[in-house]
C-alpha cells in the first residue's frame, strides 16, 4: 500500500474507534484486550499517537517511553478529549513531515515518516476492531490491503525482526521451542492468495515471500481474519489449520512474545 492509501485507513479506522468509545461507558470491558477497559483503550491509542508525533516533531526518542509517559500535566485530559487531540498532533507531524522525511524507528532498516504511516495504520486498525467488540458493534471490514499488509508486518517486522533486535526476543517465549537449530521447520501462513513461509529456530525467526512444501502447519484464510488471528483477535476457527496442532500453539507463543 502507498502512504495515501495508508493514511486514508488510518483516517477511516481512528474515526470508526472513536465512535464505537462514545457509544459506551468508559468502564465497559475490552473483551479483546483483558483487564482494560474502554477508557484504557483509548487512553493507550492516545498515548501512541502523542508519542510518536513527538518522535517524528523532535527527532528524538524520549527516554521516559514508556515508563513515565504520558508527560506530567496530560494524566488529568479526558480520554477521548485527549483521543483527538493526539491524533490531530499526530496527523500534522505526518502532513508537515512528508512521508520521506527522516524519523527514529525501532526498526533499523526503516528511520522514515513512512514507517510510522504505516505502524499507525496497522496499531488503529487493531485497536478500532478492539473498540467495537467491546461495544458491541458488528466489526467494520478490514479492506483486503490493508490486512494483507497487516500480516507482511507482523510477521516480517515483529516475529522475524523482532526475535532477534527486541529485548528478550524468543527468550521472552513461555514454553519449549519444537523448531530445531537447523532452522528446516517451516510454518506456512496465507492471507486470500498471498503466502509467507515463516522459518524458526530457538535463536531467531526467518519470514519469506511465498509457500513452501511440507510445512510443519499452514494457516490460511481470507486477510482480516488472518490478521485478527494472528494479533489474537480471533479464535482458530476463524481460519483453517491444516498440520501439527502443537505448532499452531508454537506460532501463537511466539507471536506473543514479540508483540507484548
Amino acid at each position: 500500500m502507498d502512504d495515501s492509501e495508508l493514511l486514508a485507513c488510518l483516517a477511516a479506522d481512528y474515526g470508526d474507534l472513536r465512535d464505537a468509545a462514545t457509544t459506551v461507558e468508559l468502564t465497559t470491558p475490552v473483551p479483546s484486550c483483558p483487564g482494560w477497559t474502554v477508557a484504557d483503550l483509548v487512553t493507550h491509542v492516545a498515548e501512541v499517537y502523542l508519542h510518536k508525533a513527538a518522535v517524528i516533531r523532535t527527532g528524538q526518542w524520549p527516554r521516559d517511553w514508556p515508563r513515565d509517559w504520558p508527560p506530567p500535566g496530560q494524566a488529568a485530559e479526558a480520554p477521548l478529549a485527549r483521543l483527538g487531540r493526539a491524533y490531530g498532533e499526530l496527523r500534522t507531524e505526518f502532513s508537515v513531515r512528508g512521508a520521506s522525511a527522516p524519523a527514529p524507528t525501532w526498526y533499523e532498516p526503516d528511520q522514515t515518516v513512512a514507517f510510522w504511516i504505516r505502524r499507525m495504520a496497522q496499531e488503529t486498525v487493531i485497536h478500532r476492531i478492539d473498540a467495537e467488540l467491546a461495544a458491541g458493534l458488528p466489526v467494520t471490514p478490514v479492506p483486503d490491503a490493508l490486512a494483507v499488509d497487516g500480516v507482511d508486518e507482523v510477521l516480517k517486522l515483529f516475529l522475524a525482526y523482532g526475535s532477534v533486535n527486541f529485548p528478550g526476543g524468543l527468550a521472552r517465549m513461555p514454553g519449549e521451542h519444537l523448531a530445531g537449530d537447523d532452522g528446516l521447520d517451516t510454518i506456512v501462513v496465507a492471507a486470500g492468495r498471498t503466502a509467507w513461509t515463516v522459518r524458526p529456530s530457538p535463536r531467531a525467526v526467518s519470514v519469506a515471500d511465498g509457500g513452501s512444501d511440507q510445512p510443519r502447519v499452514t494457516v490460511t484464510g481470507a486477510p482480516q481474519r488472518v490478521l485478527g488471528w494472528l494479533w489474537g483477535r480471533a479464535g482458530d476457527d476463524a481460519v483453517a489449520l491444516a498440520g501439527d496442532p502443537a505448532w499452531v500453539g508454537y506460532l501463537r507463543r511466539m507471536l506473543e512474545a514479540v508483540t507484548q
